[in-house]
């Protein structure tokens, strides 16, 4: 089976990652170093902060450094995450697959093409033959999970999926640059306007009644216009945790691209 690298540790590279390693491929996970990224519950990133991470049955730990990688992935207890430069990490695994992952919604992606013999794009904006090899459909609707052989993804669009009524208003993005403190763990139960962190001296503040579905981890350095929160009003404790939906799409379709290219 092949090396896979995979860059970005939300819940769409982390389920991207899942579907790999359950599928027989060893797989490294890639971020910078303390990302904030918000769906914890959903996603690999806490290995990053904490040493490990499980998800949906799959041990992720942070690789201690570059010469650790080799070991584990030959091992396939638990997945290598790391998060020294990119250029090493490459140097060091030699992936076959590399899968850009990070979900950059607002930014046009870089080529990613000659980083590893194939090279996949997810999320806006990737094209086909041009920022990557194969690029997948992110965006909801009848498309989520494509596999494009050539054309482009989707432009950034609309709204992110209302539940119960409540689309944009259910997310707290930072207000300022700084570090992101909290005292709240993934799942917890928030009424609206309580205090759920603080970054300096700035306060966040619940925008609605539910359930945690979304915190960026305690110590997380953030950026203005960083999702940092998310509250689900449903309340439910089990839509927190778990493979999502549009990330096992991804995913799938991620799987598709890996088997169709090398059979």
């Amino acid at each position: 089976m092949s090396v896979i690298l995979v860059r970005g540790t939300g819940d769409v590279g982390s389920a991207v990652a899942h579907a790999l390693y359950r599928a027989g491929h060893r797989v490294v996970l890639h971020d910078m170093p303390a990302p904030a990224h918000s769906r914890r519950g959903m996603a690999f990133v806490d290995a990053l902060y904490e040493g490990e991470a499980v998800l949906a049955g799959v041990l992720a730990k942070r690789a201690r450094n570059l010469s650790a990688l080799p070991p584990m992935l030959c091992c396939g207890r638990a997945m290598p995450v790391a998060d020294e430069p990119l250029e090493r990490v490459i140097a060091q695994v030699h992936p076959q697959v590399l899968i850009d992952a990070r979900m950059r919604k607002h930014d046009r992606p870089e080529s990613q093409r000659g980083l590893a013999p194939l090279t996949i794009g997810l999320g806006p904006a990737f094209e086909a033959g041009s920022t990557a090899d194969v690029a997948i459909e992110t965006a909801w609707g009848a498309d989520l999970g494509k596999v494009l052989w050539s054309g482009r993804t989707r432009d950034l669009e609309g709204e992110p999926q209302a539940i119960q009524g409540h689309a944009r208003d259910r997310y707290l993005y930072a207000p300022c640059v700084g570090i992101f403190s909290t005292r709240l763990k993934i799942g917890d139960p928030v009424v609206e306007g309580q205090e759920i962190a603080r970054i300096g001296d700035v306060s966040l503040h619940a925008p609605l009644s539910g359930r945690l579905r979304g915190l960026s981890h305690d110590g997380a350095p953030v950026v203005v216009g960083a999702k940092v929160v998310e509250v689900d009003p449903r309340g439910d404790a089990s839509r927190v945790d778990g493979l999502g939906v549009r990330p096992s799409r991804i995913a799938e379709g991620v799987l598709q691209a890996v088997r169709g290219a090398f059979i």
